[in-house]
């Protein structure tokens, strides 16, 4: 059985400004930050791209459009040589902007690793939490060694169970795209086996939405009234609809979601103002 989720009451939140303002009563507010892409040396770039110093930019654009918010969600590639030091840096970062944060795996990250350095409130590698009438329920999508994502017959069964056992609405987070986005490299690395995902997801009428990152860049579709949202990285921004790989001068950003009393979902995504001046247009992969 599925360890019983944290209980967060949001009431108390102090009264929404900026994004979320003109929100009802009731609403959850959570930010996505997806694919920081650190380091352990904190210098290190991406693609051209001081992945640190870009976190920090887009974590200084949270604190002034963003908050109050009730978590921040991370979902995935949060350090990219799987470094504890990189592990260390991320949670200090977001423990001084958001509290909770909750994170989830990506490709490049060490889930051990990981789940060492995020094992502890504000900032933790958690599975499953509640939020009022609202859960998230967080999958682990990684195979080791492999770009693609795949669920295996364990999380599938934890996510049945959280969903037939949670609240009345509940938003599913992973780190691998669960359709085709319409760039057929990225489409290569996508969740595998997306249909025994969906298979639970339809027999729950209580997701409502599925959140995930991977991409580099945002996606808004619905599939039987399911929300499905992709979100621009922290750093590096891959260019759209594209054959094979490539980049872009997009600036980095954040996706808001307004969870609303009645089950919707109120979404935008938030960049940086200025460019993507040095990352690489050149780079034929990374």
């Amino acid at each position: 059985m599925p360890a019983r989720p944290p209980v967060i009451e949001p009431p108390a939140a102090p009264r929404a400004r900026g994004v979320f303002a003109g929100l009802p009563p009731g609403t959850v507010r959570l930010i996505q930050i997806t694919d920081p892409h650190l380091y352990a040396d904190p210098a290190a770039t991406l693609l051209g791209i001081d992945t640190l110093a870009s976190l920090d930019a887009v974590l200084r654009l949270i604190r002034e459009e963003a908050l109050p918010a009730d978590a921040l969600l991370a979902t995935g590639d949060l350090v990219h040589d799987g470094s504890a030091a990189g592990y260390a840096r991320l949670r200090e970062r977001l423990a001084a902007t958001v509290r909770p944060a909750y994170a989830l795996p990506g490709n490049h990250d060490d889930p051990a690793a990981m789940a060492a350095a995020l094992r502890e409130p504000p900032v933790t590698a958690c599975r499953h939490v509640r939020f009022g009438d609202w859960s998230l329920v967080l999958l682990d999508s990684t195979t080791p060694g492999e770009d693609g994502g795949f669920l295996t017959a364990g999380e599938l069964a934890a996510l049945d169970e959280h969903l037939r056992t949670g609240a009345r609405h509940a938003v599913v987070c992973l780190h691998h795209p669960p359709l085709p986005i319409g760039s057929a490299w990225l489409d290569d690395m996508a969740l595998a086996n997306a249909d025994a995902l969906f298979a639970i997801v339809d027999r729950h009428p209580s997701v409502r939405g599925v959140v995930f990152g991977h991409i580099h860049q945002p996606f808004d579709a619905t599939r039987g009234g399911v929300r499905l949202l992709g979100t621009p990285s922290t750093c590096v921004q891959f260019a759209e609809v594209r054959p094979r790989f490539g980049v872009d001068t997009q600036p980095a950003g954040y996706r808001w979601l307004g969870l609303l009393p009645d089950g919707g979902i109120a979404t935008g995504v938030r960049r940086l103002p200025a460019p993507a001046s040095a990352v690489q247009l050149d780079a034929a992969g990374y």
